[in-house]
C-alpha cells in the first residue's frame, strides 16, 4: 500500500469489489462477536437462568464462545496478510492469534460447563466463568492492540474513526480476567471467592466487547484490520492534500 495515492486507488470496478468484500469480511467478524457478547451478557444474569434453566444457561455460555472463535478466525484471516508488516500489521496479527487461543480455551470450558449441566442434577450457581488461561490470552491479546494504537503516553489519540475500540477492548479483557480471579474456586473451601464479582464481571467485560462489535458493525471499520487502517490513513493524507493544494 506504500506509495498508493488514494485519489486513484479504487479507479477500477475490481478494486471497488475488493474494498467491499473486506469491509463485508469485517462486518461478519464483528456479527459474531457481537452474538457471543450478548451471550456472555446475559448468561451470567441469575434471572435468566432461572428463566431458561442452568441447561439452557450452560449452552448460551458454549455458544458464545463458539462465535467468539468463529470471530476471532475472521480476525486472524483479515490480519494474516500483514503479520510480516512492521508497526500495527505484525501487531494485529498477534493480538488476532492470540486472541483466538483464549476463545479455544473458553471452548474447553464451556463445553464442560454444559455437559455438567445436561447430565448432573446438581448444578453450580456459577455456570461458567472466565478461566486463567483464555483470559490471560484476552489481556496479553488486548495489551497488544493497545500498545500498537495511536497513543499520548497512555491515553489514546482522538479524533479518528474508531479511536476508542482499543481501550474499550482492553477494559473488557481486563472485567474477564476479574471474573476469572473472583470465580477461584478455593481447594480448602470449596467455596468461590466472589460469585457476584465473578457473574458481573463476565457480564461487563461482554459488555466492552459488545459495544466494539456493534460499532464495527455499523461502520464496516474497525482498527483490528491493518488494511482498512492504512487505508484511513491514505483517506487522511489525501484529504490534508486537497486542503494544501486548494491553500495554495
Amino acid at each position: 500500500m506504500e506509495g498508493v495515492d488514494v485519489r486513484h486507488a479504487f479507479d477500477h470496478d475490481g478494486s471497488r469489489s475488493e474494498q467491499a468484500a473486506s469491509m463485508s469480511r469485517e462486518r461478519w467478524m464483528a456479527l459474531c462477536f457481537a452474538l457471543g457478547s450478548g451471550c456472555f451478557l446475559i448468561g451470567p444474569f441469575p434471572g435468566y437462568a432461572n428463566l431458561v434453566g442452568d441447561a439452557a444457561d450452560a449452552v448460551t455460555f458454549f455458544a458464545g464462545s463458539v462465535l467468539f472463535t468463529a470471530g476471532g478466525a475472521l480476525q486472524s484471516w483479515l490480519a494474516y496478510p500483514h503479520r510480516h508488516a512492521a508497526g500495527i500489521g505484525r501487531a494485529a496479527w498477534w493480538a488476532a492469534a492470540v486472541q483466538s487461543a483464549g476463545t479455544l480455551f473458553f471452548n474447553v470450558t464451556t463445553y464442560q460447563a454444559m455437559h455438567t449441566a445436561l447430565t448432573s442434577s446438581e448444578y453450580d450457581r456459577l455456570v461458567w466463568r472466565p478461566d486463567a488461561l483464555g483470559s490471560v490470552c484476552f489481556l496479553i491479546s488486548g495489551a497488544i492492540a493497545y500498545r500498537a494504537a495511536p497513543r499520548h503516553g497512555w491515553r489514546p489519540v482522538r479524533g479518528a474513526a474508531g479511536w476508542w475500540e482499543p481501550a474499550v477492548n482492553l477494559l473488557g479483557c481486563i472485567f474477564f480476567g476479574i471474573s476469572a480471579v473472583a470465580g477461584y474456586v478455593v481447594p480448602a473451601s470449596g467455596s468461590m471467592i466472589d460469585l457476584a464479582a465473578a457473574n458481573w464481571n463476565t457480564s461487563l467485560g461482554a459488555a466492552c466487547f459488545l459495544t466494539c462489535a456493534l460499532a464495527t458493525l455499523l461502520t464496516g471499520r474497525t482498527l483490528k484490520s491493518p488494511r482498512l487502517r492504512r487505508l484511513r490513513e491514505l483517506e487522511l493524507e489525501h484529504g490534508a492534500g486537497r486542503m494544501l493544494d486548494v491553500a495554495g
